[in-house]
This record gives structure tokens, sequence and C-alpha cells, in this order.
């Protein structure tokens, strides 16, 4: 097991979990136009799930010996997500940022999850979180239509 690419890949994904977390809120708070109570409400369930799933992938890096890192400071200097506009966001702008960060997570979560056949309990969380991302990025993306 490559413990140094196992602590790096969980770190990555701990990083931009809780990027997602923080992002999900900041448009929950700044979130204007008609699809405002439903998009509202889902931007708190895609909330819940990324800040379960970082706990779950901090824990299994605490597990294999590695101390998770997910400061502020950190979290802002590492993250591969595009950044959230400033102030008041339209819901349909909205949509088409959660599903533009939900596709990078994903596909770099896949990118990990091909690297983790040497430690399958790691993989197998990584799966399971791709799975619940992939299912949030299915539902924001139908409302672009």
């Amino acid at each position: 097991m490559a413990v140094t690419t196992i602590h790096t890949d969980l770190q990555d994904s701990l990083v931009e979990l809780t990027d997602l977390a923080l992002q999900g809120k900041q448009l929950h708070w700044n979130l204007v136009g008609r699809g405002f109570k439903s998009l509202h409400e889902q931007l708190d369930e895609l909330v819940d799930r990324a800040r379960t799933a970082a706990d779950a992938v901090a824990e299994r890096a605490v597990t294999l010996g590695h101390s998770p890192d997910g400061r502020a400071l950190t979290v802002a200097k590492e993250s591969p997500l595009a950044a959230v506009a400033d102030g008041r966001i339209a819901d349909t702008a909205a949509v088409a940022h959660v599903v533009a960060v939900l596709t990078t997570v994903v596909d770099r979560m896949r990118e990990r999850i091909a690297r983790r056949e040497d430690d399958l309990v790691t993989q197998d969380l990584l799966i399971g979180i791709v799975a619940g991302l992939e299912k949030q990025r299915w539902m924001f993306d139908a409302q672009q239509s």
C-alpha cells in the first residue's frame, strides 16, 4: 500500500469536499430567483452530504496515521474548485456553478478510486462518496433544461 499516495488522495478529497460544503452554504445564503425555495433546500442537502463525506475521509486519514488538514487557509490555498461569485447569485447561475464544481469533484475522485486498488477500504469509501455526489449532480443538472 502506497501510504503517501493514499494520504495525498484523502487530503485532496477532504479539501474538495470541505470547499464544496462551504460553497453550497455561500450559494444558499445569497440565492435569488424563481427557484429559490426548492434550490435553497437542495443546497442544504448538498452541504450535509459534503460535510458527512469530508468527516468520513478525515477519519479514514486518521485511521491510517495521517493528520487531515481542513483549516480554512489550507482549503482556500489548495482547492481546485472554481470560486463562487460575490454577492447575490441567480438560481440558474447557482445551478450551473454547482454542476460544474460537482463535475470537478467527481472526476478527481474517480481518478483517486482508480489508484486505490491497493487499499480497498479507502477505494470503497470514495466510491460511496462519488455515488452520492453523482446523484446530486444529476438532480442539479436536471434543472438546467
